[in-house]
């Protein structure tokens, strides 16, 4: 049975592989079609595109965009967008001027905590154009201030960013007009979590599903490392109850989140079709 991934991290954002990497090992595990979903960033994606034309490997453009939405941040997956279309250079650049807002100032507080940083120190580990919170991270993790990445982001990174009031993100609708003039559809990524829909009642999920939808989102993830048994319905139903797309990854990230594995999820609990990504091509115009 063919078999897809469609939300993966590389170390251009918090993945420990790189974008050559990650197709290659897609190509060793079976994968059928992958995309690559860091961060607010298409840095990886000629990498990625490239080593996939090689490799035999199906591949779409990909990334996870942050979105502000009623207080709360959400993670959506774009796929299969033109990355040189003006109307996603624009929503880039928006996208990325969040991301790269006074960093310096992040790491002059961060020192104030007592962590052994500056820019100086954090420099070798920018990858993009410019200083962004991901190169601070990759710097902060050489120095093992905490077991896991995630800590490091909630006890340093996170509440940094918000004291400095650099919290903030693009919305729905203006992420979904960009990706949509681009040919790309936007999907709500791992809507179970705390950067998702956490903490809600089911019904109050779905109104800001419905809500969601109308504002532009095309789908959501059905499939998912960690959904339980009623995450899983609930996705089903939402997807069949609002005609939503149905996608879903992995959110594989390598060493950084262990025991996920590309395509197969945690004890090969994930088997995504084929026939999903078949159906965001069709959708994006590229069958």
């Amino acid at each position: 049975m063919k078999f897809i991934d469609l939300h993966v991290h590389s170390t251009m954002s918090d993945g420990s592989y790189t974008p050559r990497e990650l197709v290659q090992l897609a190509k060793k595990r079976g994968v059928s079609a992958i995309t690559l979903s860091d961060h607010d960033t298409i840095d990886g994606i000629n990498e990625a595109a490239q080593e996939a034309l090689c490799s035999g490997v199906e591949f779409i453009p990909g990334m996870e965009v942050s979105i502000d939405y009623r207080n709360r941040k959400l993670h959506a997956v774009a796929l299969g967008f033109d990355y040189n279309h003006p109307a996603f250079k624009s929503l880039y650049k928006n996208i990325r001027a969040h991301k790269e807002n006074q960093m310096e100032r992040v790491i002059d507080r961060i020192r104030e905590k007592g962590v052994d940083i500056s820019l100086e120190k954090v420099r070798p580990f920018v990858y993009g154009e410019k200083m962004e919170r991901y190169a601070i991270m990759r710097y902060m993790t050489t120095l093992h201030l905490t077991d896991t990445m995630q800590e490091l982001w909630d006890t340093y990174l996170n509440p940094t960013i918000q004291e400095l009031g650099l919290n903030k993100n693009i919305g729905i609708a203006e992420a979904a007009e960009g990706i949509h003039q681009a040919g790309g559809v936007l999907s709500l990524a791992h809507f179970h979590k705390l950067i998702g829909l956490m903490g809600m009642s089911r019904r109050e999920q779905e109104n800001a599903i419905a809500e969601l939808h109308g504002m532009g989102l095309d789908g959501m993830e059905q499939y998912y490392t960690n959904y339980s048994e009623d995450d899983k319905a609930f996705a089903a139903a939402m997807i069949e109850k609002y005609d939503l797309l149905p996608t879903g990854g992995s959110d594989f990230h390598g060493k950084n989140r262990i025991g996920v594995e590309l395509g197969t999820g945690t004890d090969d609990n994930l088997c995504i079709p084929y026939e999903l990504y078949e159906n965001i091509l069709r959708h994006c115009g590229k069958h």
